[in-house]
């Protein structure tokens, strides 16, 4: 199969998009990743120990096919419609990122400073992912759901604690990327 050397446009992307958001609502339905989640540990008896996770989850089985969808959508699009190239950032972007070490700034997708098995095995990369991941989970269940559903399934419905919540995941962004991600890696 030959790979698509381009990214899709936004006028083909956005569409499709809409398409999905307009189905979704037309059958009563929402989209995220966090809610699948919920579901793994109902199914995995945490309903058991502790109330949140005791619901039907089988009334959720449709949204499984979101992780399904994501992650066979992730390995045709990985192997089948890219080609590894560089990453056209802005030099300042560079020159920053190798004052914080990282050695090949916009030459891989992936940089190796992040997400090497040598990196994410390291006191200072389990403390990462654990950290992180609690902020992660604890946002979502505050918010009430994740960047996906907020940014794309409230967005779209017009909900307003969506928009609210959108705008802190961006204030969250840039105060991460501004002010604590130079101190991690500084």
């Amino acid at each position: 199969m030959q790979a698509i050397l381009e990214p899709w446009p936004w006028y083909i992307c956005g569409p499709l998009i809409a398409i999905i958001m307009f189905t979704l609502i037309y059958f009563g339905k929402t989209f995220g990743m966090s809610s699948n989640l919920r579901t793994f540990c109902t199914i995995a008896g945490a309903g058991k120990k502790v109330k949140f996770f005791d619901f039907d989850w089988k009334a959720q089985r449709w949204n499984l096919t979101v992780v399904a969808g994501a992650i066979i959508g992730g390995f045709i699009a990985h192997f089948y419609l890219s080609a590894p190239t560089n990453i056209d950032l802005n030099p300042d972007t560079i020159k920053t990122l190798s004052s914080l070490g990282f050695e090949n700034a916009g030459q891989s997708l992936l940089p190796a400073e992040l997400y090497s098995w040598d990196t994410i095995l390291s006191f200072k990369g389990l403390a990462i992912l654990i950290i992180g991941g609690f902020l992660v989970g604890f946002g979502t269940r505050y918010a009430g759901g994740c960047t996906s559903g907020h940014a794309i399934t409230g967005l779209s419905s017009l909900q307003l604690p969506s928009l609210i919540a959108v705008i802190g995941f961006f204030l969250g962004g840039l105060i991460m990327i501004h002010l604590l991600f130079p101190i991690i890696f500084g």
